[in-house]
């Protein structure tokens, strides 16, 4: 997380003391998704952050919207019944985020309507007066095909009408205004950079290169990688365009953006994006020849199937491909344990092996980087990812793909570095308000990937920096009850990471 590895006698951090934002407009004006963005990025930062969601807290108390009076949501006059009914869930609301602040948190968003002006001035006054720091959040939109794309997309996927047909369901701009404070400043950095479109992040790793065990070394691709490469190229054109056509969206409409490191393995792990739009020789593709009694491990895998397949009919190419290198995604410093196996560091350097077995999140090796160090460099390309509307690829190294994903389904820092990332792996995250979805597809099965919690390459073995949650010595594996598990041993897995999350932390044997 960006925020420091220090504690205040307060719990409160940039002494911003504790703020209540209150979210304003009308349905369907992208509130919600502005609130779990903005908690899931201060979170990040290690602000203890809640959102309160008046819808949330009323199908809690009273169940679905088929379970509320008739004028309970219609406007106009409504009966005493109704309006007591409201109050009540009002002030259970108003109790919750009291409850919160009062136990050391120190920002609360309220999604809500606080569409009158004379309740939300009351809000406001109430914790004003006890030192919290009001941010009245309006958004307002006016357009109406983005209203009726909310409501298809946010609204159908709230609980109120879960199941219901989207077609019986039925920011543009934010306004702020005397607004003081880092952690407040921050906070509107943060909100001018998201949007509400629909996009797809998938992350895949880089191939296998020539030289896997050194940090120093920037070697090319091995045949193997090069392989890889191709295979992934086609899998996520292909993946992608299911995705998009099972929601009624031409996948040759849309753009896809590619990000790697300025590492070679991560940069020409993209090149065949390249070569499919502007031919190999622009992209420097070189033929791939495996040695005679070789392929074995591509033609064994699940790739080769697909390979031939995919070569009769060619996946729907995006309408422009944009591939960019950014230096920020190198893979995490691993300082003098560069080139080391778990054995080795723990024979060479048994007091510093012994303090990142008990925090491997915090602890920084001598001239290494930790995982925190790696995510206070990763937070411009989270700002950049919230930003980025297009359908996106993310081709990276384990490290920071644990980042990213930790940041997105919202983990706590102590699990960054448990996630398992293999090898042969595409992770596809959806945001959305209520949640993200994500899918993970396993496509590859040829040397780089590890087996069975084994390296399968002993160039694996000897990056265990970079590859130590794949490697079961001295492993703690994260264990996500009803969220996504990254670390399945299935092809395929789903589910919906609530922010809330907290999955604990368990030893291998």
């Amino acid at each position: 997380m960006v925020a420091p590895l220090y504690t205040t006698a307060s719990g409160l951090l940039f002494h911003a003391g504790k703020i209540l934002v209150l979210t304003i407009g009308l349905p369907a004006r992208g509130k919600t998704h502005i609130s779990r963005a903005l908690e899931r990025y201060l979170r990040w930062m290690g602000v203890k952050t809640q959102v309160v969601s008046l819808g949330d807290y009323r199908r809690k108390a009273l169940g679905g919207a088929h379970k509320v009076p008739h004028d309970y949501f219609t406007p106009g006059e409504k009966s005493p019944e109704t309006i007591a009914l409201r109050k009540k869930i009002s002030d259970g609301c108003e109790q919750t985020i009291w409850e919160f602040f009062n136990a050391g948190g120190q920002v609360v968003i309220y999604d809500a309507n606080n569409g009158a002006k004379a309740t939300r001035d009351a809000i406001a006054n109430r914790f004003e007066s006890s030192g919290i720091h009001v941010v009245m959040l309006e958004s307002l939109c006016d357009n109406k095909e983005i209203i009726e794309n909310n409501i298809r997309s946010v609204k159908i996927s709230s609980p109120d009408y879960r199941g219901w047909d989207p077609d019986k369901a039925v920011g543009e701009k934010i306004i702020m205004n005397h607004i003081q404070g880092y952690l407040q400043s921050r906070i509107i950095f943060f909100l001018m950079n998201i949007h509400n479109r629909f996009r797809t992040i998938y992350f895949a790793r880089s191939g296998q290169s020539l030289i896997e065990h050194s940090y120093k070394a920037d070697s090319d691709l091995s045949p193997s990688g090069w392989e890889y490469a191709a295979t992934l190229k086609d899998y996520v054109l292909e993946r992608r365009a299911k995705s998009l056509e099972a929601r009624g969206i031409d996948p040759t409409s849309r753009k896809l953006v590619i990000w790697t490191s300025t590492r070679r393995r991560a940069a020409h792990t993209a090149w065949p994006f390249v070569a499919a739009t502007h031919g190999t020789q622009a992209a420097h593709v070189p033929d791939i020849v495996v040695p005679d009694g070789d392929d074995s491990a591509f033609l064994d895998s699940p790739v080769a199937e697909y390979g031939e397949a995919s070569k009769l009919v060619p996946p729907p190419m995006p309408s422009k491909i944009k591939i960019v290198e950014k230096p920020q995604m190198l893979e995490i410093n691993p300082g003098i344990w560069d080139g080391l196996s778990p054995d080795q560091a723990k024979k060479y350097y048994p007091a510093d092996w012994d303090r990142f077995v008990k925090d491997p999140y915090s602890f920084r090796a001598p001239r290494a980087e930790s995982y925190h160090d790696l995510s206070v460099r990763l937070e411009p390309i989270i700002v950049e990812l919230e930003r980025e509307q297009e359908d996106l690829l993310i081709i990276g190294h384990a490290s920071v793909i644990r980042c990213l994903l930790a940041y997105l389904i919202g983990l706590p820092a102590s699990e960054i570095p448990a996630i398992e990332i293999a090898r042969g792996d595409l992770l596809e995250v959806v945001p959305t308000s209520y949640g993200v979805q994500s899918h993970q597809y396993h496509f590859w099965d040829g040397p780089g990937r590890s087996k069975d919690g084994e390296p399968a390459d002993v160039r694996d073995a000897h990056n265990f920096y970079e590859n130590y949650a794949e490697d079961t010595k001295g492993k703690r594996k994260v264990i996500l009850e009803d969220a996504l598990q990254l670390a399945s041993e299935s092809s395929e897995t789903s589910a919906v990471s609530p922010q809330e999350t907290n999955p604990p932390l368990v030893p291998l044997a």
